[in-house]
Order: C-alpha cells, then structure tokens, then sequence
C-alpha cells in the first residue's frame, strides 16, 4: 500500500477548498491544520483572539435582528440552498474530512451525506414549525403557544465529526431563525473553512443577512467567549465529559441555555438467541470503524455464557483481517488515530485492563511507524475482562472492545447500565421478551438503543443524544428543534367580557 506524501495531501486540500471558495493563502499563520494520515502540517491556518470572536458574535446578533422576522420557509431556502451546494462539492469536503480527521473515504462520504440529508429535514421542518392550540376555560377565549427565534447560537464542535455534527445544529438553527458562531475542533479547521465558504455563497444567493453564519478558528479563549457572552442564547458543545462540566455551569450562571454531547461508553448485549453472523457484521463495524473514534463507537461487548468463546473467535478472527493503513485507498477499513495523544492513552489503557485480569486477544500495536513515523495507525484490541474494571468504566477514545459475559438477562442489563455514560446501546436476539425489555424503562438507560443493530450509524431523523453523563442533549431530528426555540403562551379574548381563569372574581 502506497501513502499520500505531505505535499500530496497539502495539494489536493488547497485544491478542494479553492474549489469551495475559500481562498487558502488568507488563511493567514499562528496555527497549522495537520493530517494525522502523514502527522505533518498541511497549510497554515490563523487563529481568531477572544476580541474577534466578540466581534463576530456582535456581527450574528445584528443579522438575527433581521433573520428573526423572516418567514420561515425563506429560511428553508438558504439551507436548500446549501444543501445542493454540499451535493456538488460532495468529494471536496470528503477530502478535506479524510486529510484532517483519516476517515476512509467510505466514511468521509457519508458523513458529507449526513451534511445534505439534515439540510433535507430542515427544509421540511421550515414549514412545520408547530404550536398547538387549547381549549380555554373561559368563553371567547383562545389559547394558544408560538415559537419564536432565541437569538444567537453557539456551535462548539469535536474532531471526530468535523462537519456532520456542526450541520445538524445549524441547518436546524438557521430555518428556526437563528444565527450562528461556529467553533471548530482545533483538528480540523480546513473543513470548517470549506463548509463556511459554501454556506456563504448560499446565503448571498438565497438573499439571507451575509452574517448569518460566522466561524472562529481558535482554541479554548476563543471557546470561552461563546460560553461566556450572554448574547449567545444557545451553546450546543460537542466534546468530552471534562469539557462538559466545565461549560455547563457557566452556560447556566448568565441564565443561558446549553445543549450538552458529550462522552460514550456503548455496550451490545448478545443473548444466546442471537443471529451470531449479524451480530459479528454489527460489531466488527460500531467497535473498529473510524478507528474507534467515534463517540458512539461499540466499547463493550456483554455476551451470553453460552456463545461467547463462538462469538469472540469470529470477533477476533475478522479484527486480525481488518485492512488498517492510508484512508485515500478504497480498501483500506481503519485509518489512523487523529494523534500519539489517543495511542499512548490506548496502550495506557490496555496496560490497566491487564493489570484487572483482562486479556488482550488480539490487536493494541502500532503499525507503519517506519511508513509513516509521524502517524499513529493503530491495531483494534479485544480484550476479554473477568470483571467490568473501572478502567471499562471510563471511555477511552480509541479502538478497545472490552468483553465480559453474563448468564442472566438481568444481569446483562445491569451490566450494560453499571457505566456513567448512557448515549448509544444495542441489543442482539431473536426473542421478542428480550428485545422489548431492553427497549423499556427498566432496560437500557440510554439516548439510543438499538434492536439487532450496531451502537454507531444513527440516521439523522431520529434526536441524537443521551443521558447521564452524556449530557442529555438532542440534535437533528425528531423535535429537537424546539431546543433551538422559545415558547410563548398566547391567550386571546375575542369576547366583550373579561372572566377570570379559575372562577376568580376581582372588582
């Protein structure tokens, strides 16, 4: 397998953005956008200071003031707009995806996918902003609530998804009438860059405010001023738990709202019931794609007794064929981890997991060090656990699939919520009672559960989120959008009396 050089992948992302319209050479310095396919720099990219995020905030609230009162479905425009702007320059951003982050191409195409099919159901939710209207007690009243724009929403984005979770709040955000202030991962400012270009073009086309979306490459002062400034009436921060506890109570000391997504520690429970060939398929997949980066990525696996050693051989034997190396070849499964930061924290926590009396059955080394000294290719680990350690507790960022067995439904169900985390969960069975007892409330204690499915791959119009230490935010689809809103209650009297709610009587 051959690998991209430095200056290859330096070409082909100026390409990709020029053909956006984002001009690479005002990219200005300070700062380097790298790929972790080489674990060199590939352009110089400028840094906003806390002074010019206030100013680009300052720019959002002065075009919301118009945004705000415009019809709704000439909101749906603009993000129609940008979505078939994202359709034609598809394979662009699914470079620049690829370059920054090392997706495969496979997975850097549908997470550009996930970018258009959002701005679909936003398009739709334009002319579906419902209230509801209710009986009043008193005669000739009306009662009814609206929904109304907040205001200015803040959008603090993670490596692993560059652009896909960054187009879920938007699009939705921008047909609610809102606007936008969007903070990239430091990782992975080239597709923000790329995506901001398109979104403007759109916007100039569409006749929307030309601030309705501004975006601020920078680091954590720069995150600190959205969290911060009251004048961002929304923050929605993809990251970790850490990160998460520390936004959360300042979002909430200046009253504002935030919408929290936050760490993972996913489970699937296989029963002994289970379709052993589907539930390899859905393993292999949730646990090794994206390198195991993915916040819904499968961290534990709680088999039956009875089919685990079947179960984990086949596991074990499709890991050992996985083909790992450049993300740009179309064969390639798992690209890299994004930096020696995630490696050194997987051997860290492999070394934990032995010293609990885990085995590692296969993968935990580093391959292509002498290809590419500078990258981190790492080899998907399966470690077979006696106990559910504290280290399997904790969410490690990286390929490791921790496997422990049960004899009871119970139990499994027990084990499966025994975590802090609670976002994405799956269950393999063919009974019915099981399935729908993983489904119920006493069941798993997650966002997301899955029936004879992986714990990765969500599609976009269902919400997305989870629970405890998760955050409890939703974005995309369903209703989340009333995250992005404000509720009035309307009573309106058309009658020549003035009646009291609850009999009172007053003068």
């Amino acid at each position: 397998m051959s690998y991209p050089t430095t200056e290859t992948l330096r070409d082909r992302a100026v390409a990709a953005l020029e053909r956006c319209g984002a001009d690479p050479a005002a990219f200005g310095g300070g700062a380097a956008a790298r790929s972790p396919i080489t674990g060199a720099e590939v352009l110089p990219v400028g840094h906003a200071s806390a002074a010019d995020a206030d100013a680009a905030i300052g720019r959002a609230e002065a075009a919301f003031r118009v945004w705000r009162t415009t019809p709704a479905p000439a909101r749906g425009a603009l993000v129609r707009r940008f979505g078939e702007l994202l359709r034609e320059h598809k394979s662009d951003l699914a470079d620049l995806v690829t370059i920054e982050v090392g997706k495969s191409r496979s997975e850097a195409a549908g997470e550009v996918q996930e970018m258009i099919d959002v701005c679909e159901f936003a398009v739709g939710l334009s002319r579906q902003l419902y209230g509801r209207t209710m009986p009043s007690e008193r005669p000739g009243h009306r009662l009814m609530e609206t929904w109304h724009p907040l205001g200015v929403v803040g959008v603090v984005t993670a490596f692993n998804f560059p652009v896909a979770v960054w187009s879920w709040n938007t699009a939705v955000a921008l047909v609610c009438g809102n606007t936008v202030v969007w903070k990239p991962s430091e990782l992975a400012p080239l597709t923000a860059l790329g995506c901001h270009a398109l979104l403007a073009r759109a916007a100039a086309e569409a006749g929307a405010p030309a601030d309705v979306h501004q975006v601020v490459l920078g680091g954590a002062e720069v995150g600190g001023r959205l969290v911060d400034d009251s004048r961002v009436a929304l923050l929605s921060a993809t990251g970790s738990v850490r990160m998460g506890r520390e936004v959360g109570p300042r979002v909430a000391a200046r009253f504002g709202r935030s919408l929290l997504e936050l760490g993972g520690n996913n489970a699937a429970v296989v029963t002994d019931s289970a379709d052993l060939d589907l539930a390899v398929r859905g393993v292999v997949f949730a646990a090794a794609g994206t390198a195991g980066q993915r916040c819904t990525s499968l961290r534990r696996l709680i088999v039956h007794e009875d089919v685990a050693d079947a179960l984990v051989d086949r596991v074990v034997d499709a890991y050992s064929k996985l083909r790992i190396g450049d993300p740009f070849d179309d064969s390639t499964l798992v690209g890299p981890l994004i930096g020696p930061g995630a490696y050194e924290a997987m051997r860290g926590a492999l070394r934990r997991a032995e010293e609990a009396g885990g085995t590692v059955l296969v993968g935990g080394g580093r391959r292509l060090a002498e290809t590419a000294p500078g990258a981190y290719y790492a080899e998907p680990a399966v470690v077979r656990m006696p106990v559910q350690a504290e280290v399997v507790r904790e969410e490690t960022f990286a390929p490791i699939l921790y496997v422990l067995t049960y004899s009871d439904f119970d139990e499994a169900v027990a084990l499966h919520n025994a975590v802090p985390q609670g976002l994405s969960s799956s269950v393999f069975t063919r009974d019915q009672r099981e399935a729908e007892r993983f489904l119920a409330a006493d069941g798993s204690d997650c966002g997301i559960v899955n029936v004879n499915i992986g714990t990765s791959g969500a599609e976009i119009g269902g919400a997305f989120g989870g629970e405890k230490e998760t955050g409890g935010g939703r974005e995309s689809g369903s209703d989340s959008w009333r995250a992005y809103m404000r509720r009035a209650t309307n009573t309106v009297n058309f009658s020549e009396e003035l009646p009291l709610a609850q009999g009172v009587s007053f003068l």
